[in-house]
């Protein structure tokens, strides 16, 4: 669990950057280039190489070198663990509502059977 945890920390981590959201999202619609990912971003190409090591650090990302071109793509089972962990949170939420809105309810019936009005 432990594991799990530090492994979740990294993964909202490198999500917590906009740069490096922004290089999910192009990923999310295919592998690119290093430089392709670095072309709409206000910075050096040593910093989105920063950033990308921060993206593969967390498992989002994997890179393969073929002559002098690094192309990126995303691993879709990091994001996979985050989708599961918001949704478990999703859930949790869900049934405290519910219970809130039955709560609500019994309220409402109780409170209306007494003849006062509000």
């Amino acid at each position: 669990m432990l594991n799990q945890q530090a492994d979740l920390n990294r993964l909202f981590n490198a999500l917590a950057d906009p740069a490096r959201r922004a290089m999910v999202e192009r990923l999310s619609r295919g592998p690119a280039p290093v430089s392709e990912l670095a072309r709409p971003l206000p910075m050096s190409l040593p910093a989105v190489m920063q950033h990308l090591d921060v993206l593969e650090a967390a498992g989002l990302v994997r890179s393969e070198k073929v002559g002098r071109v690094r192309t990126c793509a995303i691993d879709p089972a990091a994001l996979s663990q985050a989708e599961q962990w918001i949704n478990a949170r999703r859930i949790e939420w869900q049934g405290r509502l519910d219970r809130l809105g039955e709560y609500l309810k019994t309220l409402e019936s109780e409170g209306g059977d007494d003849g006062s009005s509000h």
